[in-house]
């Protein structure tokens, strides 16, 4: 097959692919998990069933994949905040403020309870807790964060207290969150 027809099978595979995640998270927003069928989904993404089928084998597959793909974009999003900002402290404090406000946004939903036993969301785990510990070792080294304990050890510490974002009221009350996980990481006196 010609290089070309290979690209835009793909081109297109990707668009009804994405059409179908984002249909799919649209009307769980708007019905939610439980009123969702595949048959509603082909309907609205303007696909057969059949075909859908092809792509996905029920509709907890494709919020899994929904969700893998928003996760994903997380993990860009926090790489760009921490690439924007001067040294490994700046670039912590923005970091962790970004990802607080991640937690604040997207909390306690039934759709969130479902999605967040899957595979993918144990891997996004490990890399945000070694982008983490990254951030905190440049900091340690540089003098700038605390040394006396294992930046692993203080990145646990830090994504445990981040969850907390999750049930406070207001962005204000978020950075104050993030002030406070700031605060006992500084080195002490």
């Amino acid at each position: 097959m010609p290089k070309l027809w290979n690209e835009s099978i793909e081109a297109h595979r990707r668009a009804v692919r994405d059409a179908t995640l984002d249909t799919t998270a649209a009307l769980v927003a708007e019905h939610g998990v439980r009123s969702v069928t595949m048959s509603k989904i082909a309907e609205e993404t303007g696909i057969g069933r059949a075909t859908l089928y092809k792509y996905f084998s029920d509709v907890e597959a494709i919020l899994f994949a929904w969700h893998e793909r928003q996760v994903t974009g997380h993990l860009e999003y926090l790489a760009e905040v921490r690439d924007q900002t001067g040294n490994a402290s700046e670039r912590l404090e923005a970091v962790l403020g970004a990802y607080a406000l991640i937690q604040h946004e997207h909390h306690g939903t039934e759709l969130a309870a479902l999605l967040h036993r899957g595979e993918h969301v144990a891997q996004a785990q490990q890399q945000l807790h070694s982008f983490i510990r990254d951030l905190l070792t440049e900091g340690a080294e540089a003098g700038d964060l605390r040394n006396d304990i294992a930046p692993d050890e203080l990145a646990s510490y830090c994504l445990h207290a981040l969850t907390a974002a999750s049930s406070v009221p207001t962005k204000a009350a978020v950075r104050r969150l993030v002030t406070v996980i700031l605060t006992g990481l500084r080195p002490r006196a």
